[in-house]
C-alpha cells in the first residue's frame, strides 16, 4: 500500500468537496469586503507609521502578535474512523503517510508567520533603536515555530491527558520566552538561552510514555479541523453534515437556567446551551478582546470608531452561523416545537448578544465621553443600528425561505 498516494488523494476528495462551494462565496462579496478592509487596513497603517505615537510599547505588540504566530501549529492527517481497522496494520508505516502532513503544515504556518513578521517590521525598526536583522529575527521565529510543531506531536501521542495538557501550557511558555529572549535581549545572550531552554524542552519531550500511533486522537483533530472548514463554509451556503465541536466550559454551565421551562423557549434554552459549549462562542470571544484593546488603543481618534464597527460586523458574521446550527438535528423534529419558534428565537438570541457585545466592545470609548460626546455617541449608535440590520435582514432572508418552502 503507497501510503503518500493515500493521502494524497484524500486530500484531493476533500479539496474537491469545497470547491463547489466557492462561487457562493464569491457572489456573496467576500472578496471585495476582503479587499476593502485590506485598502482600509494599509491606509490606516500607513498613517500610523507616519506619525507614530510617543512611547508606543513595540515590543509588546511584537510579543503578543508573534508569539500565536510562531506556536500555534496544526496539522490536517485525513484520517477517518476506520484506519482504526484497516491500516492498523501499516502502523510502523505511517511515518510515510504523516511526513507530508507535518511538512504541509509548517510550510503555510512558516508563510503566515513571515507575513505578520514583515508586517510589523516597518513599526518596528521606526521604534525601537535596538531592533535585530529581518532574516535574523525570521530564523529564530522558523525555529520556534519547528519546535513547537514537534511538541505538538508529541503531545498528541501521550498516554496521559494530563500530562499532554500540562505539555501544552510548557509549549507555549517555552515559545513564548524563546521570542521575549530575542525581543528584548542582545543576540548572542538571547540564542545561548534559546538553545539551552529549546534543548532542555526537546529533553522533556522524551519523558512521557506515549502510543506509536494516537489513532482516536489524530481522527478526533482531523474531524475537527474538517468541520472549522465546513462552518466557514457555513456562512455563505448551507452546507450538509457539518458537526459542532463540544467543549466542556463549566464556568458557562449556569448560563441559561434562568430561561422559563415552557415549549416556546425550548429552542432558546438549547441554541443557549449550544452556544455556549461551541466553536462559535471561542470565535466571538477572542474577536471581542481584539476588538477591546484595539478600540482602547485608538480611543481618541475616529480609527477606534472604524475598527468598532468593523469588528463588531465581523462578530454579526460569526453569530449568524448560529442560525443554521441544529440545522440537521433529528429530534427537532421529533420534538414538538412551536411553528416559527426556532427562527424567532435563533433571531433573537443573536439580536441580544450582538447589542451586548456592541456595548461591551465599546466601554473604552466612554474614556472619551467628556472630551468628543458626539463621536462616542454616534459610534454607538452605529453599532446599534448595525445589530438591527442583521436582524432585519435575517428576519428578511427567513421569511423569503418559508415562501420558498410554500
Amino acid at each position: 500500500m503507497d501510503l503518500k498516494e493515500l493521502r494524497r488523494q484524500r486530500r484531493s476528495r476533500f479539496t474537491g468537496s469545497l470547491i463547489p462551494y466557492m462561487g457562493y462565496i464569491i457572489q456573496s462579496g467576500v472578496a471585495m469586503v476582503f479587499l476593502l478592509v485590506l485598502i482600509i487596513f494599509s491606509a490606516w497603517y500607513t498613517s500610523l507609521l507616519r506619525d507614530i505615537p510617543a512611547g508606543i510599547p513595540i515590543r509588546w505588540i511584537m510579543l503578543v502578535l508573534l508569539v500565536p504566530a510562531a506556536v500555534h501549529s496544526s496539522f490536517r492527517t485525513y484520517l477517518q474512523t476506520p484506519d482504526t481497522i484497516f491500516l492498523l496494520p501499516q502502523g510502523h508505516r505511517m511515518k510515510e503517510y504523516f511526513a507530508p502532513s507535518w511538512i504541509s503544515g509548517n510550510v503555510w504556518k512558516i508563510l503566515r508567520l513571515a507575513f505578520v513578521l514583515i508586517t510589523l517590521w516597518p513599526l518596528y525598526i521606526r521604534t525601537d533603536d535596538a531592533h535585530k536583522g529581518l532574516l535574523a529575527s525570521l530564523l529564530v521565529l522558523i525555529l520556534v515555530k519547528l519546535l513547537a510543531s514537534y511538541g505538538l506531536w508529541r503531545e498528541t501521542a501521550m498516554l496521559s491527558r494530563p500530562a499532554a495538557a500540562g505539555y501544552q501550557l510548557l509549549r507555549w511558555a517555552v515559545g513564548a520566552l524563546m521570542i521575549a529572549a530575542w525581543i528584548w535581549q542582545p543576540s548572542l545572550r538571547a540564542i545561548l538561552f534559546s538553545l539551552i531552554l529549546g534543548a532542555a524542552y526537546w529533553v522533556a519531550l522524551a519523558v512521557p510514555g506515549r502510543h506509536s500511533v494516537p489513532w482516536e486522537r489524530l481522527i478526533t483533530m482531523e474531524k475537527n479541523q474538517g468541520t472549522r472548514a465546513l462552518m466557514v463554509l457555513g456562512w455563505f451556503v448551507d452546507v450538509p453534515g457539518r458537526e459542532q465541536r463540544v467543549y466542556a466550559r463549566r464556568y458557562l454551565s449556569k448560563w441559561g437556567r434562568g430561561i422559563a421551562w415552557q415549549r416556546s423557549s425550548a429552542y432558546r434554552f438549547l441554541l443557549t446551551k449550544s452556544f455556549a459549549r461551541g466553536d462559535i462562542f471561542g470565535i466571538v470571544l477572542r474577536i471581542a478582546v481584539l476588538d477591546l484593546f484595539l478600540v482602547w488603543w485608538n480611543q481618541a481618534s475616529y480609527t477606534g470608531s472604524g475598527i468598532y464597527i468593523f469588528f463588531l460586523f465581523l462578530m454579526g458574521v460569526q453569530l449568524s452561523a448560529l442560525r443554521k446550527l441544529h440545522s440537521e438535528s433529528f429530534w427537532l423534529t421529533v420534538y414538538p416545537l412551536p411553528e416559527g419558534s426556532r427562527s424567532k428565537g435563533t433571531i433573537r438570541f443573536i439580536y441580544r448578544a450582538q447589542l451586548v457585545l456592541a456595548l461591551l466592545t465599546g466601554l473604552p470609548l466612554l474614556l472619551q465621553l467628556g472630551s468628543r460626546p458626539l463621536p462616542v455617541l454616534g459610534t454607538f449608535a452605529c453599532g446599534f443600528l448595525l445589530a438591527y440590520l442583521f436582524r432585519a435582514y435575517s428576519t428578511r432572508k427567513d421569511a423569503q425561505l418559508d415562501e420558498d418552502d410554500l
